[in-house]
């Protein structure tokens, strides 16, 4: 069994919002309303009657009216139609999308396509409108203040996508859920947070998500406000709430840190972390006894970043953070490094999902021949890391 499962696309990461670090790169036309709004992390507001130099202001993307060429043919060809390319804020697996059209009723596009590329590095704008693209959304008709959910299926790593809409209209938000996939090279010898979004850690359950999500507990950056964080209901009974994590990949956890900001009257009384080791094909989803105790049980105080040095953790594929009974927690942060057999299957899921070029390009750079590289790359996907080199294992 994998030592990582897939929830549903929308309990996936984001990667296409601005606190992960996602941008618009380009886009042919926003007159109305900038395309930077597609990736604003909270859902979109419409406030009637309120006007600005361009017309209603809008939560959203928003091109202006196309008009065909002529006046014998006012209306926009079939090849006509508006784009915005967005560098998504961390490479992974797309496994669905969200186009919504939230408060467009009669300016929404009768059309829309999302497409997808993988371009290294920190490529230019005219470099990213110069890639091959592929789809992922076909087009498809799209209806008035409606989120469209698409699943995708497509195992390739994207580092960059492309909303196209048919003529014209708007769109208030881009959502592209996936499975962050870093380069393991970059996470080569370094210290890090094991359970950051931005690296591949997953919230992959919870107890309760009554007030807020537990997907806030790894998110980038502090919490500004309580809302930013996981907060439970109030428990009537004797239980304790939970949030399990998938880490970025096996690892030794060194410091644990669980911010309690923002929550004063309403933190945990005590929180402990408990880890699980899947390497060897269990589930820490029904094996109550492969658990073991990375922190114990531990007295919080509100409205404060609790900073814990540990010393001999075990290596987790997962951590389980408890807090009891109840209550809110801003940030979950598990600075660590990986392990070897981390190391090997976060680079081995890497490389899976690499396209061929890069793949064959990333073997060659670690010291394969080109006919060696070109043969590894066409036998994926492998089932095991022995057979890539060293320098890709981040060793």
């Amino acid at each position: 069994m994998t030592d990582r499962q897939i929830p549903t696309f929308t309990e996936l990461v984001n990667l296409a919002s601005r606190l992960l670090g996602a941008g618009v790169v380009a886009t042919n036309e926003d007159t109305f309303a900038d395309a930077e709004h597609l990736l604003l992390a909270e859902p979109a507001e419409f406030r009637p009657h309120t006007f600005g130099l361009k017309g209603q202001i809008m939560d959203g993307w928003e091109s202006r009216r196309r008009r065909g060429r002529s006046a014998e043919q006012p209306h926009p060809t079939d090849e006509d139609h508006d784009w915005a390319i967005v560098r998504l804020g961390a490479a992974g697996r797309i496994h669905g999308v969200i186009v919504d059209t939230a408060h467009f009723t009669g300016n929404y596009p009768e059309s829309g396509s999302v497409q997808a590329a993988s371009i290294p590095g920190h490529p230019s704008p005219e470099e990213v409108a110069a890639a091959a693209w592929t789809d992922l959304v076909p087009r498809t008709p799209l209806r008035g203040d409606t989120a469209h959910e698409f699943a995708v299926t497509d195992p390739t790593r994207y580092t960059h996508v492309r909303l196209n809409i048919w003529p014209d209209g708007g769109v208030a938000r881009l959502r592209v859920h996936g499975e962050v996939l870093p380069d393991p090279r970059d996470l080569a010898g370094l210290t890090f947070d094991l359970a950051a979004q931005e690296h591949g850690g997953v919230a992959e359950a919870a107890s309760d998500r009554y007030f807020s999500s537990p997907h806030n507990l790894n998110a980038p950056g502090r919490a500004t406000v309580m809302g930013e964080g996981w907060e439970t209901r109030r428990r009537r009974d004797k239980a304790n709430d939970w949030v399990r994590i998938a880490l970025a990949g096996g690892g030794e956890v060194l410091a644990v840190e669980v911010d309690t900001s923002h929550f004063v009257a309403n933190a945990p009384g005590w929180a402990d972390l408990l880890g699980y080791d899947a390497t060897g094909g269990g589930d820490p989803a029904t094996d109550p006894e492969g658990w073991f105790e990375i922190l114990p049980r531990t007295r919080l105080q509100p409205d404060t970043r609790h900073r814990l040095r540990l010393s001999g953790a075990r290596p987790a594929t997962h951590v389980r953070l408890g807090v009891y009974p109840d209550g809110g927690i801003a940030r979950l942060r598990l600075t660590g490094r990986l392990t070897e057999a981390g190391r090997a299957s976060l680079a081995l899921r890497w490389f899976n999902a690499l396209p061929a070029a890069e793949a064959t390009a990333a073997l060659v750079a670690a010291g394969l021949t080109d006919a060696e590289a070109a043969a590894l790359t066409a036998a994926r996907p492998l089932t095991g890391a022995a057979d890539l080199p060293a320098a890709l294992l981040g060793g």
